[in-house]
């Protein structure tokens, strides 16, 4: 059996030095089928490990309900990166940030009274346990100690960063150790004093690594003085090299001076230290699953997108960043051995016909599940937490001239009906402005769509008193709040029961098919540069979220999702703006590009 050690002089593999070469590769964002390629390619590299985070709002989606299936499947993940020769890093955190909805916490946590998330409070780390010892079971046996691949396993996510309660840390550790955790433990920071001493626990001699994606010197030098402080003398890591970065809607998407990154890349290496690429390959973040970066008023939530400027790009292929990359390490390691990479062609069609549509107000009890109640309720009440609920109440004519209703605390975006009528859009800086309206007839029927943009991952704002979705407080007519409401929770699972023969009337929210012959499926983009806003579904899976705000205008389609032969496009588009053909195009479609430096 092997066995891997962290010693102060530098980590070792079966008694001889180790020399740590990762790429961050994440199971969850990337379809099972293509798992084989991105490994491969990252050994091909001349790399020894992949790292990758455990996401707990996918394998927990409802409290007590757990998922390890398809692209959930991490042990499978695991076992194929030891086939092929790679040792494994896991970063089992609660949280995980990764731009990630909610930074991997899930929206049931969110029902909970006064929960404190990421802190010493018994209902969280009661949560924790329970998604801990389905968790663990998984992964103790696939530890190096047990004759598995996983060297090294994560504490706490950039906990420096957040807060500083090392009994939290403490407890978390313990119930790591109480499953089985029995390699190395590390934390991952900022490599600067303040967050390493809060986020650290090098007062225990658990392995500190720090996060950044340039001024290597700095930033280990920085590492080095805190460990001293301490007493402590331990190898330098840096968990997190960021070659890339996230884009979020409405902002250029960030590319890397390719010149820039290898000479960051090539201090790290030099100075002898060990490197997870962040990332290796970005993927995707489908569904609702991406998150939204926290500001004082407007946050900015981010695109489906993961693509990262990584050296394989969305689809898994190699970029002249890979290349890059495998000539600047065979260069420095002649020693290890580098391949020839998997590279797989895209496809494209065009003229795809529009073969039905209708609107979301005369399909409505086809897609969703419906709830009555006094008040409305949040979108985590109401057992969804994610992508739209359609809130529906009767209104009272009390003037002949117009109406002042008010939204209260409503998140993210919504659509403002009257009567089927679109009267108008908010979205978080609008929210809580006077909509005046005046209405026809003594009675309206008042339709609002709300839209959970994403949680943010990261920050001040990751807490229950801000990141609960859905209608707020409600609704107010002149001066008092509206009761009485039923809400429609959209259910995309729904769709095969959808009649495409019913009305769509312009300027609601609408459901459009597209329909396909394929000979061979392939990895590919779907261009919705002509449509609004909404979400794209192909043959049931939910691609993620498109905008006509930018800066994505294509949303990425795994072959695994297409089929030889007939094949289903669904489009969920809210603002009235589609296209009655549709295109699969062989690369993405961006509005902006800018070039940064980490």
């Amino acid at each position: 059996m092997e066995n891997f050690i962290v010693r102060e002089d530098g980590l070792y593999l079966n008694d001889e030095p180790f020399k740590l070469l990762s790429g961050a590769i994440h199971y969850f964002r990337i379809p099972r089928e293509q798992w084989y390629r991105s490994l491969y390619n990252l050994k091909a590299l001349g790399f020894n490990t992949v790292e990758t985070y455990t996401v707990w709002n996918l394998h927990e989606p409802k409290e007590g309900v757990f998922d390890f299936s398809d692209r959930l499947d991490l042990k499978a993940f695991i076992e194929l990166a030891q086939s092929l020769g790679l040792y494994v890093i896991v970063r089992p955190s609660p949280y995980i940030c990764a731009e990630w909805e909610f930074g991997g916490l899930p929206a049931w946590l969110l029902t909970k009274e006064n929960i404190r998330l990421r802190a010493n409070d018994p209902v969280f780390l009661q949560a924790v346990e329970r998604y801990y010892q389905e968790l663990f079971q998984i992964l103790t046996p696939l530890q190096i100690t047990h004759g598995g691949p996983i060297i090294m396993m994560q504490i706490e996510n950039e906990y420096g960063s957040y807060s500083e309660d090392k009994t939290y840390l403490r407890q978390i550790k313990a119930l790591m150790e109480k499953y089985g955790a029995d390699v190395t433990l590390f934390t991952a920071d900022g490599a600067w004093q303040a967050t390493l001493r809060a986020g650290s626990l090098l007062e225990d001699k658990i392995l500190a690594t720090g996060n950044f994606g340039s001024h290597a010197k700095e930033n280990f030098t920085a590492l080095k003085a805190y460990q001293e402080k301490l007493g402590v003398k331990q190898p330098l890591i840096c968990m997190e090299f960021w070659d890339g970065w996230f884009s979020r809607w409405g902002e250029p998407v960030v590319k890397r001076d390719q010149a820039e990154l290898l000479a960051a890349l090539r201090e790290v290496l030099t100075l002898g230290a060990g490197v997870n690429l962040y990332m290796f390959h970005g993927g995707t973040n489908f569904g609702f699953m991406n998150g939204c970066s926290a500001r004082r008023e407007h946050d900015l939530p981010q695109i489906t997108s993961y693509d990262y400027g990584a050296p394989l790009n969305e689809a898994g292929e190699p970029t002249p960043t890979y290349y890059a990359i495998k000539e600047l390490i065979g260069e420095m390691y002649p020693e290890l051995e580098q391949k020839e990479p998997i590279v797989e062609k895209t496809i494209k069609v065009s003229d795809i016909k529009l073969t039905g549509q209708v609107d979301l107000f005369t399909c409505l009890d086809q897609v969703s599940e419906k709830y009555d109640s006094q008040y409305p309720q949040s979108m985590e009440a109401l057992g969804s937490g994610y992508g739209y609920v359609l809130y529906r109440t009767q209104i009272l004519r009390d003037k002949l001239a117009k109406e002042r209703f008010r939204v209260i605390d409503a998140r993210d975006r919504l659509g403002f009906y009257l009567d089927g009528e679109h009267v108008t859009t908010q979205y978080q800086e609008e929210i809580g402005e006077d909509i005046e309206v005046k209405l026809p007839n003594e009675t309206g029927r008042l339709d609002i769509l709300v839209e959970n943009m994403g949680r943010v991952n990261y920050g001040s704002k990751l807490s229950a008193n801000t990141q609960r979705k859905g209608l707020g407080r409600g609704v107010m007519a002149d001066l008092h709040f509206i009761l009485g409401w039923q809400q429609y929770v959209l259910n995309f699972d729904k769709l095969s029961a959808l009649d495409f023969t019913g009305k769509c009337i312009k300027g609601r929210p609408s459901f459009y098919r597209y329909e396909l012959e394929l000979v061979e499926p392939g990895n590919c983009y779907l261009d919705l540069s002509g449509f609004g806003k909404g979400v794209a579904l192909v043959n049931g899976h939910n691609l993620g979220r498109f905008w006509q705000k930018g800066p994505q205008l294509a949303l990425f389609v795994p072959a695994e999702f297409l089929k030889q032969g007939k094949n289903e496009i669904v489009i969920f588009e809210t603002e009235g703006i589609y296209q009655t053909k549709l295109n699969l195009v062989e690369r993405p479609i961006y509005k902006h590009i800018k070039e940064d430096a980490q």
